[in-house]
């Protein structure tokens, strides 16, 4: 207990904080200052009778040390810095250790959520030309069957124990490492590639956005910064990739029991023992995961009274949920809801008391989500959306506050190019100058205090003529019944040409049985459309039999394309 007590120790960010250098040698800097604090708990075997639990525990100079010698390993085995290897370890403190010793070892590290499904996982391993794998055993064995996907991926690091298929296990790579001593790390700096990361897919094909270790030094930065996070901050990481963050900021992450990859289906109980046995102060989890959480608080009437910086992404969180969640955690907390994207993170945020007071009454009337006001260095215009490229600034038409239009970017988080789909950076980036802005695809407008609000994906309104109507507005309407826990904006029929359907989603114990009740509740969404000037036109609404399909990573976003799809084989 010494070491946890001795992580929570108030400490600046290091003076010496390399920004134009490799992010990982943020890590060491904190070795060095917090060496026997700790830096990862991970749950180890089954809750005990009393709630509580054992962890394995790793130390910030355990990190370092252990990620310093895979790295060297790494590289006595002739891995060089520049090259694509894979990672496909489940979420943990290997994980962490494998990511910081691969971005060490100057390695450009592949990140992809495997729940994308086996069809976009295969393609976008296959595109991302990977020199190799850094996997379990599963992993591996897909890879070694389909090896003709990847022909280049001659370098295979198994985490576990390896079969017929070629390469060394991590103990071996870990052996080699501390031969080699203190033999010394490659320099990277701040352009070097660090990794390629995958978005989920949601609106289109996945595509790789390549990060560089500016772009992590930059992020970190800013969160850091807007966020007031400190030293002995406890981390609850319910999202693998904020985790990351946590250890170049002297924070230490407790590895959640739960999926990772399924959120939405998290055990609250589970969460609640951690927060309770470790006094955790943090904690990032997509708008799914709180929904789920705040349902258990009120049926329990358990609270998490030590957090208080509650971050949640991946989708708008709804004023009823923020409301709902300040009851069950410190009366002081700051629940938080940065914006971004894959392609540019953070970009923006908004504080819960906000939405309760203010904004959240706009979005339930169906002025869309205020995401907050600007980061740091970002800066951002609305133009009119246009479908096609816009090689450069002078193509684009700048629209007046108030004007909905599709949102672009600029700034340090702001990242410059897939490398994966390249075919999309004509589509995505603009050139200006020296600079890149990238098209974020998202519609919405800026207010008077440049506050950004979010209408939804561009290319997911739905346009008829002249008129168009865009998702999250005309959701909104539809999502203040009662009844309704989600809806989802569609169009069917050809593109300029589409009839709006409203797809509805109720809540799971209020879903109406007999096809009198849906009838009913049609009609009652129905009245609640013609009220609306924005959903005036909206006839067709249904309720859909099951879940609407959300993504991977968040399990919030929902899945308008194939809903589209479904509707037009009906």
């Amino acid at each position: 207990m010494s070491d946890f007590r001795s992580s929570r120790l108030s400490l600046t960010p290091p003076d010496e904080v390399p920004v134009q250098q490799n992010i990982a040698s943020r890590l060491t800097l904190w070795a060095k200052r917090l060496p026997g604090a700790i830096a990862i708990a991970e749950p180890d075997g089954p809750p005990r009778a009393d709630a509580s639990r054992s962890y394995r525990l790793t130390t910030f100079e355990q990190l370092d040390r252990q990620s310093d010698a895979i790295a060297r390993g790494l590289l006595d085995w002739g891995i060089r810095p520049g090259m694509r290897l894979v990672m496909l370890v489940p979420f943990g403190s290997r994980f962490i250790e494998l990511t910081f010793a691969l971005l060490k070892a100057g390695v450009s590290v592949v990140l992809i959520d495997p729940g994308m499904g086996r069809k976009h996982l295969i393609r976008c391993l296959a595109q991302s030309e990977p020199d190799g794998f850094v996997g379990i055993p599963k992993a591996q064995a897909v890879r070694a069957l389909l090896r003709h996907r990847f022909p280049n991926a001659r370098w295979n690091v198994t985490v576990g124990r390896r079969f017929g298929w070629g390469g060394l296990t991590l103990d071996q790579i870990t052996r080699l490492g501390e031969q080699a001593g203190n033999s010394p790390l490659p320099t990277v700096r701040g352009l070097d590639p660090a990794a390629v990361i995958f978005t989920t897919g949601s609106t289109g094909p996945p595509k790789g956005v390549a990060y560089t270790h500016s772009t992590f030094q930059a992020q970190v930065d800013l969160i850091r910064d807007r966020y007031d996070i400190h030293a002995g901050t406890r981390d609850l990481a319910c999202f693998p990739l904020f985790g990351l963050f946590d250890n170049v900021m002297g924070v230490t992450t407790i590895i959640p029991d739960m999926d990772p990859t399924r959120p939405a289906d998290v055990n609250p109980q589970r969460l609640h023992e951690a927060v309770c046995q470790w006094e955790i102060d943090q904690a990032f989890g997509s708008p799914a995961l709180w929904y789920r959480v705040v349902n258990w608080c009120q049926a329990t009437g358990k609270r998490f009274p030590t957090l208080r910086r509650i971050l949640s992404a991946g989708a708008p969180v709804p004023a009823e949920t923020l409301r709902l969640l300040r009851q069950f955690v410190h009366p002081d907390a700051d629940i938080l809801t940065p914006y971004g994207a894959t392609e540019a993170l953070p970009l923006a945020s908004i504080e819960s008391r906000e939405v309760i007071s203010e904004t959240g009454h706009a979005a339930a009337k169906g002025r869309g989500v205020c995401v907050g006001t600007r980061f740091d260095a970002i800066r951002w215009k609305v133009i009119a959306i246009a479908d096609g490229p816009l090689e450069t600034i002078e193509a684009i038409h700048e629209l007046p506050r108030g004007k909905i239009g599709e949102l672009m970017v600029s700034g340090p988080v702001v990242t410059q190019k897939y490398v994966v789909r390249e075919d999309q950076n004509a589509i995505h980036k603009v050139v200006d100058g020296g600079t890149i802005w990238h098209r974020m695809g998202d519609v919405g407008y800026l207010d008077d205090q440049d506050r950004f609000w979010f209408c939804g994906r561009k290319n997911q309104r739905v346009v008829q003529g002249n008129k168009t109507w865009f998702t999250v507005p005309c959701e909104a309407v539809f999502n203040a019944h009662p009844t309704v826990y989600r809806s989802a904006l569609v169009g069917s029929g050809p593109a300029g040409g589409q009839t709006p359907v409203v797809l509805v989603e109720p809540h799971a114990e209020l879903r109406p049985k007999s096809a009198a009740d849906r009838a009913s509740l049609i009609n009652e969404l129905r009245d609640l459309a013609i009220r609306n000037p924005l959903t005036r036109r909206i006839e067709d609404i249904r309720i859909y039999p099951k879940r609407l399909p959300v993504d991977i990573r968040h399990n919030s976003k929902i899945f308008r394309e194939q809903l589209a799809a479904e509707i037009a084989t009906d």
